[in-house]
């Protein structure tokens, strides 16, 4: 047997298995707005088998969301499109822009740039491909058996993909090769020592061998010129379809098919006696006419145009997106309305964005949580977008990423080696002999949270009765301590920090990043102390008039390291770090159905700051408020309010 081998691939002679641990999925936002503004009923735990579907947006790693996927949706796929990193040795970043106090969105120099994702690979092209296989062959469980599976890559590492797209699907379900000019061959590589790099390549392989594509197949339009008559150059009219018409030669019709075709009224007979097919023109509006043509593998046409050829509205500022229109053409040719389509490299979100304006079911998954909240803003911005799901795994996926880092000695070993990782990202000191506090840094006491619980102000008392009784004995170390979670608990924030004061204590609360849970980025040095993100702090305020009720975010503090000078000198306001906001105007349990929102886009930058609610019925109701900022971390405030 042939085969593509990498370091990692065999251990003790028997080939590694992808890890399948199946883990509970969190749904911690319902979007239940249908573009009405109305509240809607939304069972957060419907999701497919036993109750009505909703589509999944998910927040995690997908080493752990897909064999999460598995025990529901085995099987279940109809489509997989991926368009994973390349091996580029990059970082991609995306752009936003800080807005005018008035609403514009301004240029440079208040345009933030920040990584997106970094596509460098810690044991280079051996973890790549390790990566990839087991990927692959989680997404072939989760196909259909009439599914299909679209690969996008280039040439860094086609050759590699192919070799293990065949290992995994097998070599006779490979369908095409398909390749799509992205670029123009334009600036610096027009005049490189090689060809310009312009194209990518797209693998096209089903579950089974010679399954139908269940969809259209996909065509290719090109615009006749007309004469002054208005009528199509080199056409001929057909009277009895009242349609114009091109010829083309016979080819390799067979003789059945010839029959077939002119029963079907396409067969054009020569005065010379020979055939030809006739290919009817499409009339467009404005007495515009369109030549139709099955599309080949080389994808070039206008319908698929790269990004910087289609609207403004349509660009995201998110490096690697890919346009609309390609993806229209592999979801209509690949599956029908209702199918259920997947991509696991949610990116800008451009695939689960296409595949809810073409009636599909979909799920999409990201680890960034940049490419979260781009994906949710873009799918709330399309016209009756149907309720959506945001889910991550939590604790649960910290767990396992603890289990498999630290998988020696007791529970207390594990979890002191989880601490020392944490405080060394944090550049802190380890310190012993406290309760609650881990180590120092810079004069300050450093509290690493757990993994399986968010901090609360029952342990923000604890924290700074430590740190006060322990500032006697430490020297410079003063009453000051930061605070390192994974998750903070709602109520958390203005409270604690008082009631920390009045012990004479400064707190500072820090989300530990999300990308210590990939080891590569640990290995390579791309999660730093900056990466430490403050916890925002939100205020709203709320105005009662019997039964209706007006919230108004108040302010929004931003802490003031997270960002260069430059970029903080262009705020006159505190709302233009605002991105987005939103409410659950009867928030209930843990989940947040995400009621009413305001968010800028770069056709409307302008942000509504008061919101207005009326209930049905009279009653005690919390109001809980999410805020997100311009780079994508969130934060939330309630409030109580009695109607009459």
């Amino acid at each position: 047997m042939t085969e593509l081998h990498w370091e990692g691939k065999y251990k003790d002679g028997k080939r590694v298995a992808p890890l399948r641990v199946a883990l509970p999925f969190q749904t911690v936002e319902v979007v239940s707005d249908g573009g009405d503004g109305r509240p809607r009923s939304v069972d957060p735990a419907a999701s497919g088998a036993g109750g009505e579907w909703r589509n999944r947006l998910i927040w995690g790693d997908k080493k752990y969301v897909l064999p999460s996927l598995l025990p529901e949706l085995h099987g279940a796929v109809s489509l997989v499109y991926i368009d994973p990193p390349f091996d580029t040795g990059a970082d991609f970043s995306f752009t936003t822009s800080i807005p005018e106090s008035g609403g514009r969105l301004t240029k440079r120099p208040s345009m933030i740039e920040m990584k997106a994702y970094r596509d460098t690979w810690g044991r280079g092209l051996d973890s790549y491909l390790k990566w990839f296989y087991e990927t692959a062959a989680l997404l072939k469980d989760l196909l259909s058996d009439d599914g299909k599976i679209f690969v996008h890559c280039d040439w860094r590492v086609n050759s590699y993909v192919r070799c293990i797209l065949d290992e995994v699907f097998g070599r006779d379900t490979f369908r095409n090769e398909i390749i799509w000019r992205r670029a123009p061959n334009l600036g610096r590589q027009a005049a490189a020592k090689q060809l310009g790099r312009v194209i990518d390549t797209i693998y096209v392989y089903s579950k089974t061998p010679g399954s139908l594509f269940s969809g259209t197949a996909p065509i290719r339009s090109e615009r006749v010129d007309v004469d002054r008559e208005g009528k199509p150059k080199g056409a001929i009219w057909d009277a009895a379809k009242r349609l114009f018409y091109t010829t083309a030669p016979r080819g390799d019709y067979t003789d059945a098919s010839i029959a077939k075709l002119r029963e079907e009224g396409r067969i054009h007979d020569a005065q010379t006696g020979g055939i030809s097919i006739k290919y009817f023109l499409r009339e467009g509006e404005g007495g515009v006419w369109y030549k139709d043509q099955p599309v080949d593998t080389l994808w070039d046409d206008y319908d698929v145009r790269p990004l910087r050829h289609r609207a403004r509205s349509e660009d995201l500022g998110y490096d690697t997106q890919k346009p609309e229109g390609l993806l229209e053409r592999i979801i209509a040719w690949s599956t029908r309305p209702g199918d259920l389509v997947l991509d696991c490299f949610c990116g800008s979100g451009t695939t689960a964005a296409v595949a809810e304006k073409m009636g599909r079911r979909w799920i999409t998954c990201d680890l960034g949580r940049f490419a979260i909240h781009t994906a949710r803003k873009r799918l709330l911005a399309i016209r009756g977008v149907r309720p959506f799901v945001v889910q991550n795994l939590g604790k649960y996926e910290r767990h396992a990423w603890l289990s498999a880092e630290f998988d020696e000695g007791e529970r207390a070993a594990r979890e002191d080696a989880y601490r020392r990782f944490i405080l060394d990202l944090f550049h802190a000191e380890a310190l012993t002999g406290h309760a609650w506090l881990h180590g120092a840094k810079a004069g300050r006491f450093v509290h690493v949270a757990a993994v399986d619980a968010p901090v609360t102000d029952s342990d923000v008392a604890v924290i700074a009765h430590e740190v006060a009784r322990a500032a006697e004995g430490q020297g410079p170390l003063r009453g000051a301590v930061d605070v390192l979670g994974w998750e903070f608990a709602f109520e958390l924030g203005d409270a604690a920090r008082r009631a920390a004061a009045e012990a004479g204590v400064d707190v500072q609360f820090r989300r530990i990043p999300r990308e210590v849970l990939d080891r590569r980025a640990v290995e390579q040095g791309d999660v730093e102390e900056k990466d430490f993100f403050e916890l925002r702090a939100a205020t709203a305020k709320a105005e009662v008039d019997a039964r209706a009720v007006s919230v108004e975010l108040a302010e929004f503090i931003m802490p003031p390291e997270d960002l260069p000078a430059d970029v903080r000198d262009a705020v006159s306001h505190w709302s233009q770090w605002v991105d987005y906001w939103a409410i659950d105007w009867d928030h209930r349990e843990g989940t947040f159905h995400n009621q009413w929102q305001s968010y800028r886009t770069s056709a409307a930058s302008k942000l509504e700051l008061v919101a207005r609610h009326e209930y049905a019925e009279p009653g005690r109701y919390v109001v809980m408020v999410k805020v997100i900022d311009l780079l994508g971390a969130d934060t939330t405030t309630t409030l109580t309010v009695q109607v009459d």
